[in-house]
């Protein structure tokens, strides 16, 4: 389990690992664009349920913490889907990775 890290008080935002790599991707991508932005995520049972929203701003301490040194392998069509939500009026969403494409022979 990963966490982010986030604003001055080091808020924890624990995601898996896989998801927390596909989320980094996506938000320095807006914040290399200059596009502060929303992420947003649900909550789990076990954490209480719910929903939370941060906003995304590059005056905001970001920290990325895995729990595994292994780099994981990329799905670059999950990283297209959380940068097209985070170019929604809803903001970037903490979307699950989609079932890869099976190609016909």
């Amino acid at each position: 389990m990963g966490t982010l890290l986030y604003g001055t008080d080091g808020a924890k935002i624990d995601f898996e690992d896989r998801m927390l790599a596909h989320l980094q991707l996506a938000i320095i991508t807006k914040l290399r664009r200059g596009e502060p932005h929303v992420l947003s995520w649900e909550t789990p049972a076990y954490a209480g349920s719910g929903r939370s929203t941060i906003w995304i701003h590059p005056a905001i301490p970001l920290f990325f913490k895995y729990s595994g040194s292994k780099k994981v392998p990329i799905n670059r069509a999950w990283v297209e889907d959380l940068l097209s939500s985070a170019n929604s009026t809803n903001g970037l969403q903490a979307l699950p990775e989609p079932a890869p494409v099976s190609r016909a022979a």
